[in-house]
């Protein structure tokens, strides 16, 4: 079985990071078609050593039985995808604009591939914070049942986009320089910053809460098909390249040891476990980027709870994060 592929915002961090992975894992293509706004209209991307000039964005781009891996961002997807799917297309979005539609399945594979199955056109890639930390917690939840999350993100700059990474590289270099560089990307200065706040052109919600923070509430109980687990979120921007990284806090309603804990995590799908600290052994984002795994270290049982622990997890926002994952989504119909 081959597929005719269209990746849509194909000159994106996260679209040119699909068209990588499609070749590393030699996903069966029999032709591929690369869509961007008519900005990028006569670009060209390699493909298996094949130059492919990149075609405009229409309501009319798509053809029955095409796969579609899309992510021009959340508008963009809200005006096309259901022309796409009344031609006849499967779209794995990575957008925010369907995750919450109750007919819309919300997938990590590691954790829910049976939902996938069950998409009626669309299926929504889940947020990159929210995907690194279900992959680590699903095998935990099923051993003890997770009652409460209580999750810090340390996000890196290319999540907000090839825009994102020029500002903080240019910023870095002119404040090291002596001189000044005005944000224009970020809300303010984030070389040698943190920034609290995700998204970063957006308004806080009226419970004073991001939007990221809220996907990853949200998003959480979607995908890991219980209501009940309880979820609050930090999300915050720091002067990284590529690579996210995650300060969990998980309230089981099971006791769990750091010895048992590390024993599920070393059997679960999708994960790494680097945990030796005293050889300071723990994930880095500069080694998670370019991998596919998602880390986890630093492991220990809560001394200020009896039944909690913490832990750090750390992936590539680029990859499981965002492209990888929708390319594993694509996997389960092979």
């Amino acid at each position: 079985m081959k597929f005719n592929v269209c990746v849509a915002g194909a000159t994106g961090n996260v679209g040119r990071t699909m068209i990588k992975i499609l070749e590393e894992r030699k996903f069966p293509v029999d032709r591929i078609r690369l869509l961007a706004s008519s900005r990028s209209l006569g670009k060209k991307l390699v493909f298996r050593g094949a130059e492919i000039e990149v075609e405009e964005l229409t309501l009319d781009s798509f053809e029955k039985n095409e796969l579609i891996l899309s992510s021009p961002g959340g508008s963009v997807s809200k005006w096309y995808i259901p022309s796409a799917v009344k031609a006849g297309a499967l779209v794995i979005d990575n957008t925010s604009a369907f995750r919450m539609n109750s007919g819309v399945p919300l997938v990590v594979p590691e954790v829910n591939p049976h939902a996938a199955f069950k998409h009626k056109g669309i299926i929504a890639n889940p947020n990159c914070s929210t995907i690194q930390m279900v992959v680590v917690l699903k095998p935990i939840h099923d051993f003890a049942k997770i009652r409460r999350i209580v999750v810090s993100t340390y996000q890196a700059v290319s999540g907000a986009g090839i825009a994102a990474i020029d500002e903080l590289k240019k910023q870095s270099k002119a404040l090291l320089e002596g001189s000044q560089y005005e944000p224009s990307v970020f809300p303010h200065q984030i070389a040698f910053n943190c920034i609290p706040q995700i998204p970063q052109k957006k308004a806080f919600s009226d419970n004073f809460y991001s939007e990221e923070e809220m996907k990853m509430v949200n998003e959480t109980k979607k995908i890991m098909e219980d209501p009940t687990i309880a979820v609050t979120a930090t999300t915050v921007r720091v002067p990284v390249v590529t690579g996210h990284s995650e300060s969990v806090n998980i309230e089981t309603e099971r006791k769990l040891t750091r010895t048992k804990t590390i024993a599920i995590l070393k059997e679960a799908p999708g994960v790494t476990v680097m945990d030796d600290p005293e050889n300071q052994v723990y994930p880095l984002a500069s080694f998670a980027e370019g991998k596919n795994s998602t880390y986890v270290g630093r492991i220990r049982e809560d001394i200020s709870h009896k039944s909690a622990l913490d832990m750090w997890i750390v992936s590539d926002n680029l990859r499981k994060g965002a492209a990888l994952n929708a390319v594993q989504i694509a996997e389960l119909f092979l």
